[in-house]
């Protein structure tokens, strides 16, 4: 276990109530994981902590209860994780477009900022940020090295911390998760419990209306769902052109999205937060999983399976 950040990441975070701990939560089993991962893949394990929250299981139900009393009291309640494609994104950089196409242009990318900063801000204040932070991903190096450390990612979480910098927001113990934390949340039973005939909007560009019924069903679980399909590619760098087309197909008020739009589920889930006064989940890799689509992430994530 790390308990030091180092001192970019620490004057970055403009506060000492943060510290790196290894995140367990009980019922999780990483093997399957690690297994197909490089030794160093168990170096993200080890999350950033603030100091009010002793474990894993406390973070996860912590953002349990949050979202439950958002979906009870019909409160917008974005929730937004950010990890590499993100890190590139704000960064103005093309390497965002990893697995899915994110952004046309560099020219693309600077123009949909204004429209990142403000959402991004509104989570800060009112959501739930969950950006990916391990010690791997922050080892800022200057100078021969800080090519190599680029194209390695290993830089990715301090200039991302830089970012919210320049632009005034500040991680807290409420506006802060673990990135695996709400993984952790959507795979549970607790979650599956929550959603029991509750109507659950999902947002993205597939959709295996059975297989998302059986992946609720296996965990005695049986809400309504509704779709609503967005484009797979772009959304990122459009999302304000097509907001309004996207918003007009929900015609009844659900207790809760879950939505999978890439880099572009930061204005999405504040849009739909906002627009309806329910949580908005960026869930990313679990919307594969529902779908019965796991190969489109190109293997499994940590904290997604269970004991």
């Amino acid at each position: 276990m790390d308990s030091e950040l180092n001192v970019e990441l620490q004057t970055l975070l403009g506060s000492e109530e943060f510290q790196f701990k290894r995140l367990v939560i009980e019922g999780i089993d990483n093997e399957p994981v690690f297994a197909l991962n490089v030794p160093s893949a168990r170096d993200q394990v080890i999350s950033l902590f603030h100091k009010a929250v002793m474990s894993g299981d406390s973070y996860v139900q912590r953002l349990a209860q949050r979202i439950e009393v958002a979906i009870q009291s019909r409160v917008a309640l974005p929730v937004v994780r950010f990890a590499d494609g993100e890190y590139e994104f704000y960064n103005l950089s093309l390497l965002c477009n990893g697995l899915y196409r994110q952004a046309e242009s560099t020219g693309a990318i600077r123009r949909a900022l204004p429209l990142h900063i403000e959402a991004i801000c509104a989570v800060a204040n009112g959501g739930i940020l969950a950006p990916l932070v391990f010690p791997g991903n922050c080892k800022l190096q200057r100078g021969l090295s800080a090519l190599w450390k680029r194209k390695n990612g290993s830089d990715g979480a301090i200039r991302f911390f830089n970012f919210l910098n320049c632009n005034g927001v500040r991680l807290t113990e409420q506006n802060y998760t673990p990135f695996y934390a709400v993984y952790a949340y959507l795979s549970s039973a607790r979650f599956a419990v929550a959603m029991d005939r509750r109507t659950v909007c999902i947002i993205n560009s597939d959709y295996d209306a059975t297989a998302c019924i059986d992946w609720f069903a296996r965990a005695g679980s049986h809400p309504q769902l509704m779709h609503v399909r967005i484009p797979d590619s772009y959304v990122a760098t459009r999302w304000s052109a097509m907001r309004d087309a996207v918003l007009a197909q929900i015609t009844a008020v659900p207790d809760l999205f879950i939505v999978g739009a890439g880099v572009g589920a930061l204005p999405v889930c504040v849009d739909l937060a906002r627009q309806f006064s329910v949580p908005a989940i960026d869930a990313g890799h679990i919307l594969n999983m529902m779908n019965n689509m796991e190969l489109k992430s190109r293997g499994p994530r940590f904290f997604t399976y269970r004991r």
